[in-house]
């Protein structure tokens, strides 16, 4: 009797345009969010996703059948899709909305990952993404992704193996108290921190060989979803500016200074 034939791997990856990592934040005059008029690239952790995802199919080779990268976002956000794709991912999905549309919550984007993974002829054996997103710092689309299609989950990884023939993974976590290694049946879903590796620069070949890559678009009602927030931002408001310190001549000065702040000493 002949063995079955292994199925290949299909990877997903996730990712978000956001607000340049270098760029200095602005609160927007009505205070209810961020100026946007600003530089745009991919959201630092889903880069990471990207690499750890072109790493494994370099390593596994054709084990790997395809890379997929999804999106959702403006018309603007399909060149954060074309980045991937030069990166090394097949093709992309863009989830298309409008410019002037409020930012979807984690549930919402997870729901709506939920819809692509089920539209997926091929199946998707292996999500990864980034651990959270640098503009809202949510932290939660993976986590609520695994819980809606009752996969497993392995967030915040410094390290993936994947073994496609026995259909398990293994990933190394970081938690408060070091690290911490699981043993998980794909499917999976992975969150990537920041050591997990250094995401490539795109080479001008490959990105102009992205350009030819395709892209599928599709907006919320054709998954069925609704991207609608159920959050209200009341108010935005940047940090208070740092006073500046001074400087004191003796041990006397600086108790009494203390004194005038309202600072008494603690008795033991």
């Amino acid at each position: 009797m002949r063995p079955s034939a292994v199925r290949l791997l299909n990877i997903l990856v996730p990712i978000k345009r956001t607000v340049d990592y270098a760029v200095k934040i602005r609160v927007n005059p009505d205070q209810k969010g961020v100026d946007l008029n600003v530089k745009h690239s991919m959201n630092p952790f889903d880069e990471i996703a990207v690499e750890e995802a072109v790493r494994l199919r370099e390593k596994l080779k054709d084990e790997v059948k395809s890379i997929k990268v999804v999106t959702i976002g403006p018309p603007k956000a399909a060149e954060t899709l074309r980045t991937a794709l030069a990166m090394g991912a097949d093709s992309g999905i863009h989830i298309e909305v409008p410019d002037s549309a409020p930012a979807p919550e984690p549930l919402g984007i997870a729901k709506a990952l939920r819809a692509v993974i089920q539209r997926e002829k091929d199946g998707v054996d292996l999500v990864i993404l980034g651990k959270q997103a640098i503009d809202d710092d949510a932290g939660q689309t993976g986590q609520m992704l695994a819980g809606l299609l009752d996969w497993a989950q392995a967030t915040f990884a410094s390290k993936v193996v994947v073994d496609p023939k026995k259909k398990e993974a293994e990933v190394t976590r970081e938690i408060d108290g070091g690290l911490e290694e699981l043993r998980s049946r794909l499917p999976l879903v992975i969150t990537t921190d920041l050591r997990l590796n250094e995401p490539r620069y795109a080479s001008l070949p490959n990105i102009m060989k992205a350009k030819k890559k395709p892209i599928q678009k599709l907006t919320p009602a054709d998954l069925e979803v609704d991207l609608t927030p159920i959050l209200e931002t009341i108010k935005v408001a940047e940090p208070p500016k740092r006073v500046g310190g001074g400087k004191v001549s003796s041990v006397d000065e600086l108790i009494a200074k203390l004194k005038e702040a309202g600072i008494s000493p603690v008795k033991s």
